[in-house]
C-alpha cells in the first residue's frame, strides 16, 4: 500500500523539470508571467527530454538507471510553489500527482530534494481536517492523515493510516514504519471487518508486525465491542493477508452431552495443497471414552468438473464399562459428490452421487453436522458414465447403484450395468422430403442391458458372503412402430415388442420327504427366457368451445383426448415348473428364473379420457385492443380403465380418476385421485364376479383416494395494485408551497410468507373404511424489521392427534455479526442450537457457539 522507491523517483524528477515556476504573492507579476511562460514550454516535452534538461536555478539531476515508463500529470487548485533556496517544491489545495496506475492525492504535497523526502497531508478549514492524503495503484487505496516518503531509502513514516485489504480487512494504525517493501512495523493498530467509520468491533493491537499481501503478526491483542473493551485477550494473533488458500488449524467447538460427557467436534488441520483440491482432517472427541475422525476433500478444474469427497468413521460407547446396559458400536459413511462440466465432453459424462455406510451411522451420530439427518431412512447411491458414439446412433452407459434400508439394514447393488442402446432409425425413410406413408414411418430400436445385482445386509457388507446370491442377466429389447392417419382426425400406432434375457443360473425345487418342506437349489447353467407382445392405439383430440356474449367472460374451451388400445402378450406359462408333495399330493408351481410366476397370456383393451378446461377472460378495465387473458380452469380430470378379454372372472380393471386444478391466482393447488371399483365384495372381504350396482350397491365403489393440497401465500398476496391513475397525478403548482409527509413506519410492510401442505389418504378396498393418512405440514418466515427474522416448521397429525417435528428459527443480523437461535422445542429429538459471531470468513473463528444435542440411545 505504500509508494514504491521507482514511483517516488519518477515523481521527483518530474516535478523537478516539469512543474510551474510560481513564487510567492510578493513576487512581481513580470517574473509571475515569466515563470509560467517557462512552466507551459517545458510541460510539453516529453519526459525523458525532461530528464537531459536543465534549469538555469535548478539542482543538477543525478541520471540513474531506470526509466520512465509513461508521462506523470499533477495539478493543483491553487498553486505550486518552489522555493530555490530550501530546494523544495510545494503543491497546495487539492493536490495530485498520477503516474500509470498510481495515484496520489492531498491537501498539500511537499518535495524535500536535500532530504530526498516527500511529505503528504491534508489541510485545516472550517470543517477540521480536510483533504486527506489518498493514495491507490491498481486496485489497492488507502488514506492516511499524513505521510513522509524518503525516496532513496524507501523508507516511510505514515501517521493515521486507513486501509482496506482483498480479503475485506480494514486496518487503522496510530503510525507505521517501512522498512521496505516486505516490512512494516505499526503501533496502535485497529483491525475489523466492519465498514463503518465507529466500527461495530475492532481487534485493537499494541503494535504488530505486517508483510503485505501476506500477514499481520501482532502481539498482545483484545476485542472491542462498541468501543468498549472485553475480557477477550490474547497475548499474540495471526491475520493472514494471502488472496489464496493457505493451510491452517480447524478450531474445535465444544459443548456436552447427557450420554457422552463433554465434547470437542470438528477440530483438526486444513490442508491447502493446490488449487485444484484440499483436504481437511477433523476428529472428535468425547469424556466418556467416544471417538471420530473425518477426511473432507474438495476439487475443481475449470471448465472440466468438480466434485467433494468425505469420510467419516466413529467410535460411540454409551454408559459406563461394567454396568448391564455398556455398548460400544463403530460407524462409517462415504459421500462423494461429482459433476461434469457441460462444456467439458458434450458427447460423454462421468458424474457421481454416493451417500453409503452404516446403517446407525446417522442416528447414532452426535456430530453437528449430523444433527439434521437423523430421520434418514433410505440410503442411496449413483455412480454413472454415459457416451454417445458421435455420427452413430448408439449410446453406452456403465452405472453402479446403491440402495440402503436403514430400518430393515439390507443393501441391494447393482455392480454395475451395463447399457447399450440404439435411438430409433427409420430405414425405409426417404432420403429427401417428408414421410408421407406408415412404411416410410416405421421406426427401429433396441437396447441391450447386462446387470449384476447383489442383495446383502449390513453385516455381510464387503464380505466374502456378500456375493452368495449374486446374478447376473443379460437383457435385449428391440420393438418396431409406425403410425397413421384413419379418416382425417384419428391416430394408429400399432407397434411390436421382443425381449430376450439370459440368466447364469436358475431355482430348482424338490420337495424333501424327511423334513416335509420344499427345498430350493440354485444351479449354475444356462437359459434364456424369451417374450413378446404386439398393441395398436387409436387416439384423437375433440374441441369444443362455449363463447359468451356479454361480461368478461369470453370463451370457455374443453378439450377431449379420447384414447383405446389394443394389447397382446402371449402364453408363457410353459417356461413355469412343478413340484409335487409327495405327502398331500398338491403340485406347486414356480418360475425358475429370478421373476415369478409366468402367466397364460392376456388380451387386454385400454381405455382413457383425458379432459382440460380453460377459458379466455378479459382484464378489468380493459381497451378495445386490449387480448383476453387466459387462465386454466381445471387442469386435467383423466380417467383410465382396462378389459382383459382372455379372463374368466373380474375381467374389468378399477377405474383410475385423476384431477388437479390451481386456485387463487396459482397460489393453491390441489391435486386428488381415486380407484372406483365396478365390483362387489364378498362378506369375507374378497372381490367376486359381480356388479357391484347388481349387489344393490353403487355403479362404483369407492376402493381408495388421495388427496394433496399446498397453499403458498405472503405479505405480496394482499398487495393491493396500484393505481396507474395516481402515477398520472399533476404536479403542485408554482404556488403551492404545502409538502406531504409519508410515514414510513405508519403501517409499515412487514414481509412474510406462509407455506401449507395437507395429506389425505383413504382406503377401503376391503370394507376398512380408515383414513392411513390426515395431515398438515406448515412453515413460514417472517421479517420483524429488515434485519430480524424469525421462521417456524411444524406439522399435526389429526389422526394421531399430535404435533409432528417442530422447529423455531430466529435470526438477526447485526451488520457485522450474525445471531442465529434454531430450537426443537419438544418431541424425540429435542435441541437447540445458539451462534454469534462475525461474518466475514477471515475472522470466521470469533464467534460462540452452544448446543444441545438430542439424547440417542444405541439400538
Amino acid at each position: 500500500m505504500l509508494i514504491k522507491k521507482r514511483q517516488i523517483r519518477v515523481l521527483v524528477l518530474v516535478l523537478m523539470f516539469t512543474i510551474t515556476v510560481v513564487y510567492a504573492q510578493d513576487v512581481p507579476d513580470s517574473e509571475k508571467e515569466k515563470a509560467s511562460t517557462i512552466n507551459k514550454e517545458i510541460h510539453n516535452e516529453s519526459l525523458l527530454q525532461a530528464q537531459d534538461t536543465t534549469l538555469n536555478d535548478s539542482i543538477p539531476v543525478k541520471k540513474t538507471k531506470e526509466s520512465l515508463q509513461d508521462i506523470i500529470s499533477h495539478t493543483a487548485a491553487d498553486t505550486i510553489l518552489i522555493n530555490l533556496k530550501r530546494n523544495t517544491t510545494t503543491l497546495l489545495n487539492e493536490a495530485k500527482l498520477t503516474y500509470q496506475d498510481v495515484v496520489l492525492e492531498a491537501g498539500k504535497i511537499v518535495i524535500d530534494y536535500k532530504k530526498n523526502t516527500i511529505t503528504a497531508f491534508g489541510v485545516k478549514d472550517s470543517t477540521g481536517y480536510t483533504q486527506t492524503p489518498y493514495f491507490k495503484q491498481g486496485a489497492e487505496e488507502s488514506t492516511q492523515d499524513s505521510i513522509l516518503v524518503n525516496y532513496d531509502t524507501e523508507k516511510a513514516l505514515i501517521w493515521g493510516l486507513h486501509s482496506e485489504q482483498d480479503n475485506g480487512i480494514f486496518m487503522d494504525s496510530g503510525i507505521s514504519k517501512k522498512v521496505n517493501d516486505s516490512t512494516i512495523y505499526v503501533r496502535d493498530i485497529v483491525i475489523t471487518t466492519s465498514d463503518k467509520k465507529n466500527p461495530d468491533y475492532y481487534i485493537g493491537i499494541n503494535k504488530a508486525k505486517i508483510v503485505p499481501g501476506k500477514k499481520i503478526v501482532a502481539g498482545s491483542s483484545q476485542l472491542y465491542i462498541a468501543n468498549v473493551p472485553t475480557p477477550i485477550w490474547v497475548p499474540f494473533a495471526y491475520f493472514p493477508l494471502t488472496k489464496t488458500r493457505t493451510s491452517g488449524l480447524l478450531l474445535p467447538t465444544y459443548g456436552e452431552t447427557n450420554e457422552q460427557g463433554y465434547f470437542f467436534q470438528n477440530g483438526g488441520y486444513y490442508f491447502a495443497l493446490s488449487d485444484y483440491f484440499d483436504l481437511a482432517l477433523t476428529g472428535d472427541i468425547y469424556t466418556n471414552g467416544s471417538w471420530g475422525f473425518s477426511a473432507r476433500s474438495n476439487y475443481a478444474l475449470r471448465y472440466k468438473f468438480s466434485g467433494n469427497f468425505a469420510f467419516n468413521y466413529e467410535n460411540t460407547v454409551y454408559s459406563i464399562k461394567g454396568l448391564s446396559d455398556y455398548s460400544k458400536t463403530t460407524n462409517y459413511n462415504i459421500r462423494w459428490s461429482h459433476s461434469q462440466d457441460a462444456k467439458a465432453n458434450p458427447n460423454a459424462r462421468l458424474s457421481a452421487s454416493v451417500n453409503l455406510g452404516s446403517s446407525k451411522y446417522y442416528r447414532q451420530s452426535y456430530n453437528e453436522y449430523n444433527s439434521g439427518a437423523h430421520q434418514n431412512n433410505q440410503l442411496s447411491s449413483s455412480v454413472s458414465f454415459s457416451k454417445k458414439f458421435y455420427g452413430t446412433p448408439f449410446n453406452m452407459s456403465l452405472s453402479a447403484t446403491h440402495s440402503q434400508s436403514v430400518e430393515k439394514e439390507t443393501i441391494a447393488l447393482t455392480l454395475p450395468t451395463l447399457q447399450v442402446s440404439m435411438d430409433r432409425i427409420y430405414p425405409f425413410a426417404p432420403k429427401n422430403g417428408a414421410s408421407k406413408n406408415p412404411l416410410h414411418k416405421l421406426g427401429f430400436n433396441y437396447s441391450g442391458n447386462a446387470v449384476y445385482r447383489i442383495n446383502t445386509t449390513d453385516e455381510h457388507f464387503l464380505k466374502k458372503e456378500m456375493f452368495d446370491e449374486a446374478k447376473l442377466d443379460i437383457k435385449h429389447s428391440t420393438g418396431l412402430s409406425t403410425n397413421m392417419k384413419l379418416f382425417t382426425y384419428f391416430t394408429l400406432n400399432p407397434s411390436v415388442n421382443y425381449n430376450e434375457t439370459w440368466f447364469f443360473d436358475y431355482y430348482e425345487k424338490k420337495y424333501n420327504e424327511e423334513f416335509q418342506e420344499i427345498e430350493t437349489d440354485t444351479l449354475q447353467g444356462f437359459k434364456s427366457l424369451r417374450q413378446y407382445n404386439a398393441g395398436m392405439s387409436l387416439s384423437t383430440n375433440i374441441y369444443g368451445t362455449f363463447k359468451f356474449k356479454k361480461g368478461r367472460l369470453q370463451a370457455i374451451r374443453h378439450t377431449i383426448r379420447p384414447s383405446v388400445s389394443y394389447s397382446y402378450n402371449p402364453d408363457l406359462s410353459f417356461y413355469n415348473k412343478e413340484v409335487l408333495n409327495t405327502d398331500t399330493g398338491e403340485i406347486t408351481y414356480y418360475s425358475p428364473f429370478q421373476s415369478g410366476l409366468h402367466g397364460e397370456g392376456s388380451q387386454s383393451i385400454n381405455l382413457s379420457v383425458n379432459n382440460s378446461f380453460e377459458a379466455k377472460v378479459m382484464p378489468k378495465d380493459s381497451l378495445d385492443d386490449t387480448k383476453p387473458k387466459k387462465i386454466n380452469l381445471l387442469n386435467n380430470l383423466n380417467f383410465s380403465t382396462s378389459y382383459n378379454i382372455k379372463a374368466d372372472s373380474l375381467r374389468l380393471s378399477p377405474v383410475r380418476m385423476s384431477t388437479g386444478v390451481n386456485l387463487f391466482n396459482n397460489q393453491m393447488n390441489v391435486n386428488l385421485n381415486a380407484s372406483l371399483d365396478p365390483y362387489a365384495l364378498s362378506a369375507s372381504g374378497q372381490r367376486i364376479d359381480k356388479m357391484n350396482i347388481a349387489n344393490g350397491g353403487s355403479l362404483f365403489r369407492l376402493t381408495g383416494a388421495n388427496m394433496t393440497m399446498s397453499y403458498s401465500l405472503s405479505n405480496q398476496t394482499f398487495k393491493k395494485k396500484e393505481d396507474p391513475k395516481d402515477e398520472k397525478a399533476s404536479p403542485p403548482g408554482k404556488g403551492d408551497t404545502k409538502e406531504t409527509k409519508v410515514s414510513e413506519l405508519y403501517r409499515s410492510k412487514i414481509p412474510w410468507n406462509l407455506r401449507i401442505n395437507y395429506t389425505l389418504r383413504y382406503s377401503n378396498s376391503k370394507r376398512e373404511n380408515t383414513i392411513s393418512n390426515n395431515s398438515v405440514m406448515f412453515s413460514g418466515d417472517i421479517e420483524l424489521s429488515p434485519k430480524w427474522q424469525v421462521g417456524f416448521s411444524s406439522s399435526y397429525d389429526f389422526e394421531g392427534k399430535g404435533m409432528g417435528n417442530t422447529s423455531l428459527n430466529f435470526q438477526r443480523d447485526l451488520d457485522s455479526w450474525i445471531m442465529r437461535f434454531r430450537w426443537v422445542p419438544f418431541g424425540t429429538y429435542q435441541t437447540y442450537y445458539f451462534f454469534i459471531g462475525v461474518k466475514s470468513s477471515v475472522l470466521s473463528d470469533l464467534k460462540y457457539d452452544k448446543r444441545r444435542l438430542p439424547d440417542k440411545k444405541l439400538f
